[in-house]
Formats: structure tokens, sequence, C-alpha cells
């Protein structure tokens, strides 16, 4: 069985499901406003240009949730889900999935947002190998901190290393979806990188490299 690899974010949904769940926050009054979302957006612009500091963006993203218990954060997280996934959930991408999964193929997620965000979108999308940046608990609450290594950029290849020695399992024929410039490192070690709905910079390095660019947007 090959391993088929998606990344989230503007590949499998048509949006940034960290950053919506930082919008999300703002609409429920969690956070202030005006502090969150300058912050928020000039995180997004800094991933978008390949600039993110990801640990300075993790303890910004990780913080709120260390202020609430797990049962008012699923509840949350229950209305995030219909508010703002279920919206840029994509038929195409799920048609991809199913296709992999019926060849037998082994399905895995990879993205730098963390787990408590995208652990459920994983799941509407049928896939059950998840890795996310993993947020720190203990006694059963985020302490705002992160556990292990970030899965960004460089770190995404380092989590897969790990992720396959533990589930002995290889890279032969494998695939990774991606739509940007931050995942070139990963996609430059699988066999068939694929670019999704690319950035500038990832559409590029594809075209460089005979790579293949497909959509998997509705329109």
């Amino acid at each position: 069985m090959a391993l088929a690899i998606f990344d989230l974010d503007h590949t499998l949904i048509n949006g940034d499901s960290d950053y919506l769940w930082g919008k999300f926050l703002v609409e429920k009054g969690v956070v202030d406003k005006t502090y969150y979302e300058t912050r928020n957006d000039q995180f997004y612009e800094d991933y978008k240009n390949g600039t993110l500091d990801i640990m300075a963006y993790q303890h910004f993203s990780l913080e709120p949730l260390s202020k609430h218990d797990m049962t008012t954060l699923n509840a949350w997280h229950d209305e995030f889900m219909e508010s703002f996934i279920r919206p840029i959930y994509q038929p195409k991408a799920q048609s991809l999935v199913d296709e992999h999964r019926a060849k037998g193929d082994t399905l895995l997620i990879i993205t730098a947002t963390n787990s408590f965000v995208t652990r459920p979108i994983a799941e509407l999308y049928g896939i059950e190998n998840l890795i996310g940046t993993d947020p720190e608990m203990k006694n059963n609450r985020y302490t705002g901190d992160v556990a292990g290594t970030p899965s960004f950029q460089e770190g995404k290849v380092t989590r897969l290393n790990e992720w396959l020695i533990c589930n002995h399992h290889d890279l032969s024929g494998s695939y990774f979806y991606s739509d940007s410039r931050n995942d070139i490192p990963l996609l430059d070690i699988v066999e068939n990188p694929v670019a999704v709905d690319c950035d500038e910079t990832l559409a590029s390095y594809a075209q460089e490299h005979n790579w293949p660019i497909i959509s998997l947007k509705d329109q």
C-alpha cells in the first residue's frame, strides 16, 4: 500500500482552518477583537510569504485553548465545523481521497495547524491518520505550549519520518498533495509530488521539476 499524504489548508479545504478558528474566536467574543485580528492577519501574511515564526504563531494560537476546559472547547469546535469548515469542504478533494482509499492506499493528513483544530476536519474526510502540531496537555487541559516538533516546513519531514518508523511504513509509491511553498521540503522527498491550487512560488518550482499541478476547487 502506498502512502497518500494530504496537506489540509487550501488543499483539502478551500481556506485556512487555523486562521478561520481565530475568526471564530473573535466572533464568539473569546478573544480581544482588535488585538487578535491584527496579530492573526499578520501571522497569516507571514505564512503566505514563507516567513512565519512557527513557535511565535503557535504560542499565539494555542494561548486561548489554555483558558478553557475541554468540554467548552469541544462544543465550540462543533459550532466552528458547521459555520466555518463545512462551507469550504471540497467534494473534488473528497473524490481524490476516496480514489486513493479505493486503491488501498494509506491516507494521512499532515498540517502545521494544531491537532485540536484539525482532527475533526480529518474525520470529515474520513482520514484517520493525522500529523498536526500537537498542543501540550496537562491534567486534561491545554497549557498553551507545543508538544514536540511543529509540523511546519522541515518539521513536516521530521514528523513524517517519526510517523513512518512508528507505523512501519515507507515512502515507496508515496504521494503528497499541497498548495504551499512551505511544503517544498516534503514534496521533494515523496515519489509523486502534486501541487494543488498552489501559490506562485510552488507553481514555479513544480513547473521546473515537471510536477503535476491540479485544482480541487469546484470552480
